[in-house]
């Protein structure tokens, strides 16, 4: 029972528990708040919404490990159904990031090594600028938004008039690349800090341009590897050195 009660109360719950409070704070207010200029909301989503966010994702790390996982994200999967056929945008909202995470931490399992997590980070972001850029992506966002906005993660900026949208899969190779750093001891800081900045830069760039949209997981991908380019290059050459 103590032992119990120390898990509830140690530091990593107690800041998700804050972390989550001021989250769901900001999402029941949000339209309450002074609107800001362009620059401004993107400095807030960027520096602040975005990190905060995947902040919960960081410190629920250690339960990658836990069993049933795949149990859990279908039903994260019926609660974001029962949440967003009944209008409650910011429970679907957190309930479709739970969902990815938890079926994001549950698809590791597949990978044997971390050199398959690379690959993929190498691989997935082609696919990903495709289908933005001229593929089912790009259709949906332009001609059918009601459908992007069910299949994506809304940060709103202060105000509620705008809002930049991730889409799921985002939320999913998030959790993978962050998970995977930790199950293969690399640096899971930094990568978690270069995953939530390239969030941002994407965003910036997307602003700059004045485009509708951009393929998030190519700064995702990035945001994996540079942070942990020396390690992997390193499991590579003693791959390479294995019998076969």
């Amino acid at each position: 029972m103590v032992g119990r009660a120390s898990a509830l109360l140690s530091p990593r719950a107690g800041a998700f528990a804050l972390l989550a409070v001021a989250l769901g704070a900001y999402y029941a207010f949000t339209d309450d708040l002074a609107d800001l200029s362009k620059w401004w909301e993107l400095a807030f989503i960027a520096l602040c919404l975005i990190p905060a966010v995947f902040g919960l994702v960081y410190l629920v790390l250690p339960y990658r490990r836990a069993d049933g996982l795949f149990l859990l994200a279908a039903a994260f999967l019926v609660l974001t159904v029962i949440f967003e056929a009944a209008g409650l945008d910011a429970f679907a909202n957190f309930s479709k990031l739970a969902l990815m995470t938890s079926f994001g931490f549950w698809f590791l399992g597949y990978f044997e090594t971390v050199l398959w997590v690379a690959l993929v980070a190498l691989i997935i972001p082609w696919v990903d600028a495709v289908s933005v850029w001229r593929g089912p992506t790009r259709h949906i966002v332009e001609e059918q938004p009601q459908i992007f906005d069910t299949l994506s993660f809304a940060f709103p900026a202060p105000g509620g008039l705008t809002s930049a949208n991730l889409g799921l899969p985002d939320l999913l190779f998030f959790a993978l690349f962050l998970a995977s750093a930790d199950r293969w001891n690399l640096r899971v800081g930094w990568t978690w800090v270069a995953l939530t900045l390239s969030l941002g830069l994407t965003m910036l760039i997307a602003v700059v341009w004045d485009v509708g949209g951009l393929p998030a997981l190519p700064g995702l991908a990035f945001g994996f590897l540079i942070p942990n380019v020396d390690l992997l290059w390193r499991e590579f050459q003693q791959w390479r050195k294995r019998p076969r």
